[in-house]
């Protein structure tokens, strides 16, 4: 919507000075809003002419004045030129800030986008997980360089980013950097929660994103089998730290913990849960949700396995676990000497519980999402959709109970021929 302007000149006899000069003033309104400003010029009450907003007359001294007093004009007029084109909205602020040359200086993208990670990097272990952190770091990597390629910017105002610039770089992502469709969107989404900061902040007052429709393709996650998981607990290592990598992964599959929730695992984090046996309390460091675990066989030989570990002694820890790197590392080695043909990493351990160990079992879904620490439970139903599979080896042991049948037909056929 066009704003309403004008202007006018004026005299301020109340700033009359002790020649009788009086100060000429322009007044700006801006949708009924005005404010003044000095033109620095004084005039005889004699020679100005109130209908005419101006000096009377031809003179050297009335041609001065009024010439300038049209640049003051023109200026106005470039300072509304200026904002649209810059496709700023025009309103009292913008433009007396423009002609006083006040200007705010524009928050930018970029800033905004390094701020937010300096200070999540600051909240790493308490309200963010190392990963999170690095998803932004890359997200802004990405989208600081698709800027330069695509605009020739290394930054540029919030209130330049619009939807174009948006789906431009969901097709930078997807053409130049080969991000497949559900990295992609996570990248865009990244973006995405740095322009909420913007939109909360009142910097900007339209989300460029608010028309964004792009969908995430399920994707089948990986996990062990019944018959995998016993060959992973029966294989006797010779090599120390594989035995121990087996046993926390292992642990993992049974408890459905990811890795950092495993790597936090205190012994004030189990206790006696409401049926007299031992439960897993304990808030996932990635939601804060917490989840509530009773503690299965298997998990608590494991438990028990390294209670008098030297690591787990000094640091009150559950299990001496190591890094993610090293554990995604020798799980690989793990996989071939069991003869697992998988690409195995410590997040199937938490797939398989929700899978193989629960749902296969008959766990009810409501259970499996409370126990995962789930914030809703369509991300549990992923991994019910994921379960043909078991529905398959269900009905092979259907087909095989019901072998006899073709032997019954043929009874019934006989007996019609009789």
């Amino acid at each position: 919507m066009n704003a309403k302007i004008s202007s006018t000149f004026i005299l301020k006899s109340a700033k009359t000075t002790s020649k009788g000069l009086i100060p000429i003033y322009m007044r700006v309104t801006v949708d009924g809003k005005r404010f003044e400003i000095s033109t620095q010029k004084q005039v005889e009450k004699s020679k100005w002419s109130t209908e005419m907003r101006k000096m009377k007359g031809n003179s050297e001294e009335a041609r001065s004045v009024n010439e300038y007093l049209t640049l003051l004009s023109n200026k106005l007029f470039e300072a509304q030129k200026q904002l649209l084109l810059e496709n700023e909205v025009i309103t009292f602020e913008t433009l007396r800030s423009k002609l006083f040359g006040k200007e705010e200086k524009a928050i930018t993208i970029v800033k905004v986008f390094k701020d937010h990670n300096d200070k999540m990097d600051k909240l790493i272990g308490t309200e963010y997980s190392y990963n999170t952190w690095k998803n932004f770091k890359t997200t802004l990597s990405h989208f600081e360089k698709y800027l330069v390629e695509s605009y020739n910017v290394s930054d540029v105002p919030v209130k330049k980013i619009d939807f174009a610039m948006m789906t431009g770089f969901d097709f930078y992502l997807r053409s130049t950097l080969k991000c497949n469709n559900n990295t992609t969107i996570k990248y865009v989404k990244s973006v995405g929660k740095i322009i909420n900061i913007c939109l909360d902040n009142g910097w900007i007052e339209k989300d460029p994103l608010s028309n964004y429709k792009a969908k995430l393709k399920v994707v089948e996650r990986e996990y062990l089998t019944e018959h995998e998981i016993e060959s992973m607990l029966n294989k006797q290592f010779v090599v120390p730290r594989l035995e121990l990598v087996r046993d926390i992964f292992v642990f993992s599959c049974f408890t459905g913990l990811a890795y950092v929730d495993v790597q936090q695992l205190k012994k004030e984090n189990i206790s006696i849960g409401i049926d007299g046996s031992k439960w897993i309390f304990k808030n996932r460091q990635k939601t804060d949700i917490a989840s509530k675990i009773p503690l299965l066989p298997v998990a608590e030989m494991i438990i028990d396995k390294y209670s008098d570990n030297p690591v787990c002694l000094n640091t009150g820890s559950i299990l001496p676990i190591l890094s993610n790197q090293k554990m995604n590392a020798y799980l690989k080695e793990i996989a071939d000497v069991c003869g697992i043909n998988k690409e195995l990493t410590f997040h199937i351990a938490r797939h398989t519980f929700a899978t193989t160990v629960t749902l296969s079992n008959g766990v009810p879904i409501e259970t499996v999402s409370k126990m995962l620490g789930h914030t809703n439970l369509k991300t549990t139903q992923h991994y019910a959709k994921i379960l043909d599979k078991k529905i398959s080896e269900d009905m092979l042991i259907l087909k095989d109970k019901l072998k006899n049948l073709h032997k019954q037909e043929n009874i019934v056929n006989q007996s019609f021929t009789l």
